[in-house]
């Protein structure tokens, strides 16, 4: 298996990191895990770097403050490439990303770039969200493939896998958006520079720990994001 960085965020997650981190461990040797942590009030950084005097595999990064998830990504990239992974990939911190699919994610990236888990690929695959929160989900996947012409049924999921040479490739300090907005926009400009994007599918269970991040902010970046993307595709500048 390759050497593998798994990046996962953290904002009020002292509850879920510790349950976390073995099972992803577990998938294989070649699996290092970075948290990406920003300055959570209730301790998280702390249970981090506690757990990873334990585990040689885990690293903490710390950042000043709450400063969204994207920028969290962003500085979780640079640091994977600074050090030679082969796959990197997204996971979030709250068990609604399975790590048992990992070897499939690692198995498609063979024949692909960038490899979305979908929660949406062959029906709906989502276990315990409201109704709201799903057809929110639904409705923004629609609206972001009917703007910028990208046929994958799950635009906004944030379980993904990138080869190194993609995230070498595109260019990082131009990613500015957060939450739907930073997956959809990651999405398109891996597309725009030629690369390999393939799904497959998830189960996706929400969160029994903790509070959703999700807010109108981030909602309304996604829904003002897709049209800035297609502009700057069509001025060549993307």
């Amino acid at each position: 298996m390759p050497r593998i960085c798994v990046i996962i965020p953290t904002y009020n997650e002292r509850q879920n990191l510790p349950q976390l981190i073995p099972p992803v461990l577990e998938q294989s040797p070649d699996i290092d895990v970075l948290v990406v942590d920003d300055a959570s009030p209730d301790g998280t950084g702390a249970v981090a770097d506690s757990i990873a005097e334990r585990e040689p595999r885990l690293h903490v990064l710390h950042r000043a403050a709450k400063l969204g998830l994207g920028t969290a990504y962003v500085a979780g990239f640079r640091w994977a490439l600074e050090r030679e992974y082969e796959l990197i990939f997204e996971m979030d911190a709250d068990f609604s990303h399975d790590p048992r699919h990992m070897p499939d994610f690692v198995a498609r990236a063979r024949d692909a770039d960038l490899v979305l888990g979908s929660r949406y690929l062959y029906g709906v695959t989502v276990v315990h969200w409201p109704m709201r929160r799903l057809l929110l989900s639904y409705v923004a996947n629609a609206y972001a493939r009917a703007v910028t012409g990208i046929e994958i049924s799950d635009l906004t999921g944030g379980y993904r896998c990138y080869r190194r040479s993609v995230l070498a490739a595109l260019d990082l300090d131009a990613v500015r958006s957060s939450g739907y907005a930073f997956q959809i926009e990651m999405t398109y400009r891996t597309l725009r520079r030629g690369f390999r994007v393939a799904e497959i599918p998830i189960l996706f269970v929400d969160r029994n720990v903790g509070v959703s991040k999700m807010s109108r902010r981030i909602v309304w970046e996604a829904v003002f994001l897709v049209w800035r993307l297609r502009l700057l595709a069509l001025l060549g500048k993307l």
